[in-house]
Protein backbone atom coordinates (compact mmCIF):
# COMPACT_ATOMS: atom_id res chain seq x y z
CA UNK A 1 0.00 0.00 0.00
CA UNK A 2 1.26 3.49 -0.86
CA UNK A 3 1.10 6.85 0.83
CA UNK A 4 -1.55 7.77 -1.73
CA UNK A 5 -3.85 5.04 -0.39
CA UNK A 6 -3.34 6.33 3.15
CA UNK A 7 -4.10 9.90 2.09
CA UNK A 8 -7.28 8.71 0.38
CA UNK A 9 -8.44 6.95 3.55
CA UNK A 10 -7.62 10.02 5.65
CA UNK A 11 -9.67 12.22 3.31
CA UNK A 12 -12.62 9.83 3.49
CA UNK A 13 -12.30 9.61 7.28
CA UNK A 14 -12.27 13.43 7.46
CA UNK A 15 -15.43 13.60 5.35
CA UNK A 16 -17.14 10.96 7.48
CA UNK A 17 -16.31 12.81 10.70
CA UNK A 18 -17.48 16.08 9.15
CA UNK A 19 -20.96 14.85 8.21
CA UNK A 20 -21.50 12.46 11.14
CA UNK A 21 -20.59 15.20 13.61
CA UNK A 22 -22.70 17.93 12.03
CA UNK A 23 -25.62 18.06 14.48
CA UNK A 24 -27.40 21.29 13.60
CA UNK A 25 -29.52 21.22 16.75
CA UNK A 26 -26.54 21.27 19.13
CA UNK A 27 -26.64 25.01 19.97
CA UNK A 28 -30.43 25.09 20.52
CA UNK A 29 -31.57 21.67 21.82
CA UNK A 30 -31.84 22.94 25.41
CA UNK A 31 -34.07 25.84 24.35
CA UNK A 32 -36.05 23.60 21.96
CA UNK A 33 -36.70 21.06 24.73
CA UNK A 34 -37.70 23.84 27.10
CA UNK A 35 -40.14 25.20 24.51
CA UNK A 36 -41.60 21.69 24.17
CA UNK A 37 -42.51 21.80 27.86
CA UNK A 38 -39.61 19.94 29.52
CA UNK A 39 -38.24 21.17 32.84
CA UNK A 40 -34.53 21.56 33.63
CA UNK A 41 -34.64 18.42 35.75
CA UNK A 42 -36.17 16.43 32.85
CA UNK A 43 -33.63 17.81 30.35
CA UNK A 44 -30.62 16.94 32.50
CA UNK A 45 -32.15 13.59 33.44
CA UNK A 46 -32.22 12.71 29.73
CA UNK A 47 -28.57 13.69 29.40
CA UNK A 48 -27.60 11.69 32.48
CA UNK A 49 -29.44 8.62 31.14
CA UNK A 50 -27.72 9.24 27.80
CA UNK A 51 -24.28 8.89 29.40
CA UNK A 52 -25.36 5.83 31.38
CA UNK A 53 -26.58 4.22 28.15
CA UNK A 54 -23.09 4.72 26.75
CA UNK A 55 -21.73 2.84 29.75
CA UNK A 56 -23.92 -0.16 28.94
CA UNK A 57 -23.24 -0.09 25.20
CA UNK A 58 -19.59 0.95 24.79
CA UNK A 59 -17.82 -2.31 25.63
CA UNK A 60 -20.26 -4.60 23.74
CA UNK A 61 -20.00 -2.43 20.62
CA UNK A 62 -16.21 -2.24 20.94
CA UNK A 63 -16.04 -6.02 21.12
CA UNK A 64 -18.29 -6.27 18.07
CA UNK A 65 -15.90 -3.96 16.20
CA UNK A 66 -12.84 -6.01 17.19
CA UNK A 67 -14.49 -9.32 16.37
CA UNK A 68 -16.09 -8.36 13.07
CA UNK A 69 -15.41 -5.15 11.15
CA UNK A 70 -14.69 -1.56 12.18
CA UNK A 71 -16.26 -0.34 8.94
CA UNK A 72 -19.63 -2.01 9.59
CA UNK A 73 -19.83 -0.29 12.96
CA UNK A 74 -19.25 3.11 11.34
CA UNK A 75 -21.87 2.42 8.69
CA UNK A 76 -24.45 1.12 11.17
CA UNK A 77 -23.86 4.01 13.55
CA UNK A 78 -24.47 6.57 10.80
CA UNK A 79 -27.79 4.94 9.83
CA UNK A 80 -28.92 4.91 13.47
CA UNK A 81 -28.09 8.62 13.73
CA UNK A 82 -30.42 9.34 10.81
CA UNK A 83 -33.31 7.69 12.64
CA UNK A 84 -32.43 9.35 15.95
CA UNK A 85 -32.45 12.86 14.48
CA UNK A 86 -35.91 12.38 12.98
CA UNK A 87 -37.63 11.34 16.23
CA UNK A 88 -38.02 14.88 17.70
CA UNK A 89 -39.69 16.00 14.46
CA UNK A 90 -42.77 13.87 15.14
CA UNK A 91 -42.43 13.22 18.89
CA UNK A 92 -41.20 16.38 20.71
CA UNK A 93 -41.93 14.96 24.17
CA UNK A 94 -39.87 13.66 27.08
CA UNK A 95 -40.20 10.11 25.72
CA UNK A 96 -39.29 11.24 22.20
CA UNK A 97 -36.21 13.16 23.29
CA UNK A 98 -35.15 10.27 25.52
CA UNK A 99 -35.48 7.84 22.60
CA UNK A 100 -33.45 10.23 20.42
CA UNK A 101 -30.61 10.43 22.93
CA UNK A 102 -30.61 6.68 23.55
CA UNK A 103 -30.21 6.03 19.82
CA UNK A 104 -27.47 8.64 19.66
CA UNK A 105 -25.75 6.80 22.52
CA UNK A 106 -25.95 3.57 20.51
CA UNK A 107 -24.64 5.23 17.35
CA UNK A 108 -21.74 6.96 19.06
CA UNK A 109 -20.83 3.85 21.02
CA UNK A 110 -20.43 2.15 17.63
CA UNK A 111 -18.21 5.06 16.53
CA UNK A 112 -16.24 5.59 19.73
CA UNK A 113 -13.74 2.75 19.48
CA UNK A 114 -14.18 1.73 15.86
CA UNK A 115 -13.33 5.07 14.25
CA UNK A 116 -9.95 5.64 15.91
CA UNK A 117 -9.15 1.91 15.78
CA UNK A 118 -9.83 1.74 12.01
CA UNK A 119 -7.75 4.82 11.24
CA UNK A 120 -4.82 3.82 13.48
CA UNK A 121 -4.75 0.22 12.25
CA UNK A 122 -4.97 1.22 8.58
CA UNK A 123 -2.13 3.72 8.87
CA UNK A 124 -0.01 1.36 10.94
CA UNK A 125 -0.47 -1.56 8.53
CA UNK A 126 0.42 0.59 5.54
CA UNK A 127 3.55 1.99 7.19
CA UNK A 128 2.04 5.45 7.77
CA UNK A 129 1.71 5.37 11.56
CA UNK A 130 3.48 8.72 11.94
CA UNK A 131 0.55 10.34 10.12
CA UNK A 132 -1.97 9.29 12.78
CA UNK A 133 -1.92 12.31 15.10
CA UNK A 134 -2.15 14.71 12.17
CA UNK A 135 -4.96 12.64 10.65
CA UNK A 136 -6.91 12.57 13.92
CA UNK A 137 -6.36 16.30 14.31
CA UNK A 138 -7.47 17.07 10.75
CA UNK A 139 -10.59 14.93 11.18
CA UNK A 140 -11.44 16.87 14.33
CA UNK A 141 -10.73 20.13 12.54
CA UNK A 142 -13.03 19.26 9.61
CA UNK A 143 -15.83 18.34 12.02
CA UNK A 144 -15.45 21.72 13.66
CA UNK A 145 -15.21 23.58 10.36
CA UNK A 146 -18.55 22.07 9.40
CA UNK A 147 -20.03 23.37 12.62
CA UNK A 148 -18.56 26.83 12.03
CA UNK A 149 -20.17 26.95 8.59
CA UNK A 150 -23.59 25.64 9.62
CA UNK A 151 -24.31 26.22 13.30
CA UNK A 152 -24.74 30.01 13.07
CA UNK A 153 -27.99 29.26 11.23
CA UNK A 154 -29.36 27.02 14.03
CA UNK A 155 -31.09 29.74 16.03
CA UNK A 156 -32.62 31.36 12.96
CA UNK A 157 -33.79 27.99 11.58
CA UNK A 158 -35.36 27.05 14.91
CA UNK A 159 -37.18 30.38 15.07
CA UNK A 160 -38.46 29.78 11.52
CA UNK A 161 -39.51 26.16 12.06
CA UNK A 162 -38.68 24.39 15.31
CA UNK A 163 -37.70 20.92 14.01
CA UNK A 164 -35.69 22.16 10.99
CA UNK A 165 -32.31 21.66 12.69
CA UNK A 166 -33.20 18.00 13.36
CA UNK A 167 -34.20 17.38 9.75
CA UNK A 168 -30.93 18.86 8.47
CA UNK A 169 -29.00 16.72 10.96
CA UNK A 170 -30.67 13.59 9.58
CA UNK A 171 -29.67 14.61 6.03
CA UNK A 172 -26.00 15.14 6.89
CA UNK A 173 -25.85 11.84 8.82
CA UNK A 174 -27.28 10.07 5.76
CA UNK A 175 -24.39 11.52 3.74
CA UNK A 176 -21.99 10.13 6.38
CA UNK A 177 -23.53 6.67 5.97
CA UNK A 178 -22.91 6.80 2.21
CA UNK A 179 -19.29 7.88 2.78
CA UNK A 180 -18.75 5.02 5.27
CA UNK A 181 -19.74 2.50 2.59
CA UNK A 182 -16.58 3.45 0.70
CA UNK A 183 -14.05 2.71 3.46
CA UNK A 184 -11.57 0.08 2.18
CA UNK A 185 -10.90 -3.11 4.14
CA UNK A 186 -7.86 -3.16 6.40
CA UNK A 187 -4.83 -4.56 4.57
CA UNK A 188 -3.30 -7.81 5.79
CA UNK A 189 -4.84 -11.03 7.02
CA UNK A 190 -8.45 -10.49 7.97
CA UNK A 191 -9.43 -14.00 9.00
CA UNK A 192 -8.54 -14.93 12.56
CA UNK A 193 -9.86 -17.07 15.34
CA UNK A 194 -12.82 -15.39 17.03
CA UNK A 195 -12.60 -15.49 20.83
CA UNK A 196 -15.75 -16.20 22.82
CA UNK A 197 -17.25 -13.02 24.27
CA UNK A 198 -16.37 -13.49 27.94
CA UNK A 199 -12.72 -14.53 27.38
CA UNK A 200 -12.33 -11.62 24.94
CA UNK A 201 -13.61 -9.15 27.54
CA UNK A 202 -11.47 -10.69 30.29
CA UNK A 203 -8.45 -10.53 27.98
CA UNK A 204 -9.02 -6.85 27.25
CA UNK A 205 -9.42 -6.00 30.94
CA UNK A 206 -6.32 -8.04 31.78
CA UNK A 207 -4.39 -6.13 29.10
CA UNK A 208 -5.57 -2.86 30.64
CA UNK A 209 -4.72 -3.94 34.19
CA UNK A 210 -1.21 -4.94 33.14
CA UNK A 211 -0.45 -1.45 31.80
CA UNK A 212 -0.45 1.18 34.53
CA UNK A 213 0.53 3.81 31.98
CA UNK A 214 -2.50 3.04 29.80
CA UNK A 215 -4.82 3.31 32.81
CA UNK A 216 -3.34 6.68 33.81
CA UNK A 217 -3.55 8.03 30.26
CA UNK A 218 -7.18 6.91 30.06
CA UNK A 219 -7.89 8.73 33.33
CA UNK A 220 -6.33 11.81 31.80
CA UNK A 221 -8.62 11.37 28.78
CA UNK A 222 -11.68 11.11 31.03
CA UNK A 223 -10.97 14.58 32.39
CA UNK A 224 -10.58 16.05 28.89
CA UNK A 225 -13.72 14.37 27.58
CA UNK A 226 -15.84 15.36 30.58
CA UNK A 227 -14.85 19.01 30.37
CA UNK A 228 -15.45 19.15 26.61
CA UNK A 229 -18.90 17.59 26.94
CA UNK A 230 -19.86 19.75 29.92
CA UNK A 231 -18.60 22.94 28.30
CA UNK A 232 -19.87 22.40 24.77
CA UNK A 233 -23.07 20.39 25.21
CA UNK A 234 -24.42 20.69 28.73
CA UNK A 235 -23.49 24.17 29.98
CA UNK A 236 -23.04 26.18 26.79
CA UNK A 237 -26.69 27.18 26.47
CA UNK A 238 -27.40 27.76 30.21
CA UNK A 239 -24.29 29.99 30.37
CA UNK A 240 -25.45 32.08 27.40
CA UNK A 241 -28.97 32.30 28.80
CA UNK A 242 -27.54 33.59 32.08
CA UNK A 243 -25.79 36.34 30.08
CA UNK A 244 -29.12 37.22 28.38
CA UNK A 245 -27.91 36.48 24.84
CA UNK A 246 -30.82 36.15 22.34
CA UNK A 247 -31.43 32.64 20.98
CA UNK A 248 -30.63 33.73 17.42
CA UNK A 249 -27.00 34.26 18.40
CA UNK A 250 -26.38 30.94 20.18
CA UNK A 251 -25.26 29.17 17.02
CA UNK A 252 -23.22 32.17 15.90
CA UNK A 253 -21.29 32.24 19.17
CA UNK A 254 -20.77 28.47 19.15
CA UNK A 255 -19.37 28.75 15.62
CA UNK A 256 -17.13 31.65 16.64
CA UNK A 257 -15.62 29.77 19.58
CA UNK A 258 -15.28 26.66 17.44
CA UNK A 259 -12.86 28.57 15.19
CA UNK A 260 -10.40 28.44 18.09
CA UNK A 261 -10.93 24.71 18.54
CA UNK A 262 -10.19 24.18 14.84
CA UNK A 263 -6.97 26.17 15.22
CA UNK A 264 -5.96 24.02 18.18
CA UNK A 265 -6.82 20.70 16.52
CA UNK A 266 -4.92 21.62 13.37
CA UNK A 267 -1.78 22.74 15.25
CA UNK A 268 -1.58 20.30 18.15
CA UNK A 269 1.65 18.75 16.83
CA UNK A 270 3.63 21.92 17.59
CA UNK A 271 3.31 21.22 21.32
CA UNK A 272 5.09 17.85 21.13
CA UNK A 273 8.44 19.35 22.14
CA UNK A 274 7.01 20.33 25.53
CA UNK A 275 6.12 16.73 26.38
CA UNK A 276 2.76 15.33 25.28
CA UNK A 277 1.59 14.12 28.68
CA UNK A 278 2.54 17.41 30.35
CA UNK A 279 0.79 19.40 27.64
CA UNK A 280 -2.52 17.55 28.07
CA UNK A 281 -2.40 17.94 31.86
CA UNK A 282 -1.82 21.71 31.64
CA UNK A 283 -4.48 22.18 28.95
CA UNK A 284 -7.02 20.26 31.02
CA UNK A 285 -6.54 22.60 33.98
CA UNK A 286 -6.75 25.60 31.64
CA UNK A 287 -10.09 24.35 30.31
CA UNK A 288 -11.55 24.03 33.81
CA UNK A 289 -10.31 27.47 34.86
CA UNK A 290 -11.72 29.05 31.66
CA UNK A 291 -15.17 27.62 32.41
CA UNK A 292 -15.13 28.81 36.00
CA UNK A 293 -13.98 32.29 34.90
CA UNK A 294 -17.28 33.02 33.10
CA UNK A 295 -18.98 33.48 36.49
CA UNK A 296 -18.09 37.13 37.27
CA UNK A 297 -17.75 38.28 33.66
CA UNK A 298 -20.12 39.92 31.24
CA UNK A 299 -20.94 38.66 27.75
CA UNK A 300 -17.66 39.86 26.18
CA UNK A 301 -15.56 38.25 28.91
CA UNK A 302 -17.59 35.05 28.65
CA UNK A 303 -16.88 34.90 24.93
CA UNK A 304 -13.14 35.21 25.60
CA UNK A 305 -13.28 32.43 28.21
CA UNK A 306 -15.21 30.14 25.86
CA UNK A 307 -12.67 30.86 23.10
CA UNK A 308 -9.78 29.92 25.44
CA UNK A 309 -11.68 26.79 26.48
CA UNK A 310 -12.20 25.80 22.83
CA UNK A 311 -8.56 26.44 21.86
CA UNK A 312 -7.33 24.29 24.76
CA UNK A 313 -9.72 21.44 23.95
CA UNK A 314 -8.68 21.51 20.27
CA UNK A 315 -5.02 21.26 21.22
CA UNK A 316 -5.55 18.49 23.79
CA UNK A 317 -7.80 16.05 21.93
CA UNK A 318 -5.49 14.71 19.15
CA UNK A 319 -2.52 14.47 21.53
CA UNK A 320 -4.50 12.48 24.07
CA UNK A 321 -5.84 10.14 21.37
CA UNK A 322 -2.32 9.41 20.16
CA UNK A 323 -1.01 8.78 23.69
CA UNK A 324 -3.70 6.21 24.41
CA UNK A 325 -3.32 4.41 21.07
CA UNK A 326 0.45 4.20 21.50
CA UNK A 327 0.04 2.74 24.99
CA UNK A 328 -2.13 -0.16 23.74
CA UNK A 329 0.09 -3.24 23.48
CA UNK A 330 -2.50 -5.64 21.99
CA UNK A 331 -3.80 -4.25 18.66
CA UNK A 332 -6.37 -7.06 18.33
CA UNK A 333 -8.16 -5.60 21.37
CA UNK A 334 -7.79 -1.95 20.35
CA UNK A 335 -11.47 -1.09 19.80
CA UNK A 336 -12.49 -2.91 23.00
CA UNK A 337 -9.88 -1.05 25.04
CA UNK A 338 -10.86 2.28 23.49
CA UNK A 339 -14.47 1.43 24.33
CA UNK A 340 -13.47 0.76 27.95
CA UNK A 341 -12.05 4.28 28.05
CA UNK A 342 -15.20 5.63 26.40
CA UNK A 343 -17.34 3.80 28.96
CA UNK A 344 -15.42 5.44 31.78
CA UNK A 345 -15.77 8.82 30.02
CA UNK A 346 -19.55 8.51 29.90
CA UNK A 347 -19.85 7.09 33.42
CA UNK A 348 -18.06 10.12 34.85
CA UNK A 349 -20.12 12.44 32.62
CA UNK A 350 -23.35 10.82 33.81
CA UNK A 351 -22.36 11.45 37.41
CA UNK A 352 -21.23 15.02 36.76
CA UNK A 353 -24.36 15.88 34.76
CA UNK A 354 -26.59 14.39 37.46
CA UNK A 355 -24.88 16.56 40.09
CA UNK A 356 -24.91 19.57 37.78
CA UNK A 357 -28.67 19.23 37.21
CA UNK A 358 -29.24 19.64 40.94
CA UNK A 359 -27.02 22.74 41.07
CA UNK A 360 -28.75 24.33 38.07
CA UNK A 361 -32.22 23.50 39.39
CA UNK A 362 -31.51 25.66 42.45
CA UNK A 363 -29.72 28.40 40.49
CA UNK A 364 -26.24 27.49 41.73
CA UNK A 365 -24.28 27.19 38.46
CA UNK A 366 -21.42 29.44 39.72
CA UNK A 367 -20.78 27.15 42.71
CA UNK A 368 -20.77 24.11 40.44
CA UNK A 369 -18.19 25.62 38.05
CA UNK A 370 -15.86 26.59 40.90
CA UNK A 371 -16.08 23.11 42.44
CA UNK A 372 -15.47 21.53 39.03
CA UNK A 373 -12.35 23.64 38.44
CA UNK A 374 -10.92 22.77 41.87
CA UNK A 375 -11.63 19.05 41.40
CA UNK A 376 -9.97 19.01 37.96
CA UNK A 377 -6.88 20.87 39.17
CA UNK A 378 -6.39 18.48 42.10
CA UNK A 379 -6.95 15.43 39.86
CA UNK A 380 -4.41 16.63 37.27
CA UNK A 381 -1.73 17.25 39.91
CA UNK A 382 -2.30 13.73 41.27
CA UNK A 383 -2.14 12.25 37.76
CA UNK A 384 1.10 14.12 37.00
CA UNK A 385 2.71 12.56 40.09
CA UNK A 386 1.43 9.06 39.27
CA UNK A 387 2.48 9.21 35.61
CA UNK A 388 5.94 10.40 36.58
CA UNK A 389 6.31 7.54 39.08
CA UNK A 390 5.09 5.05 36.47
CA UNK A 391 7.73 6.30 34.03
CA UNK A 392 10.46 6.03 36.67
CA UNK A 393 9.48 2.44 37.52
CA UNK A 394 9.53 1.49 33.84
CA UNK A 395 12.99 3.03 33.42
CA UNK A 396 14.25 1.17 36.51
CA UNK A 397 12.98 -2.16 35.17
CA UNK A 398 14.71 -1.56 31.83
CA UNK A 399 18.02 -0.76 33.56
CA UNK A 400 17.77 -3.90 35.72
CA UNK A 401 17.06 -6.03 32.66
Amino acid sequence: MTGTDAKRVIRRYNAFQLFAGLLWWLPVFYVFQRSAGLSDREIFSIQSIFYLAFCLLDIPTGMIADRFDYRRCLQGGAVILVVANLIPVWQPTFVGFLAQFLLIALAHSLFSGAGSAYLYEYLQRTGNETSYQGAEGSARAWTLIGRIACLPAAGFLTAWWGPSAYVLSAVTCAIAAVIALGFPALPGIQSHKVEPVLPALVGALRSLASSKRLMLLMAQGIAVFTLVRIGQANLFQPILESKHLPLHWFGVLMAATTVFEVAGAARSAVLARFGQVRVVLVLTVLMAVALASVIPLGLAGTMVCLAVFSLASGLAFPVQRKLVNQAITEPARRATLLSVESLADRAVCALVVFVMGGFLARGAMPEFLVLLAVAVAVAMVALAVLINRSRERAATKENVA
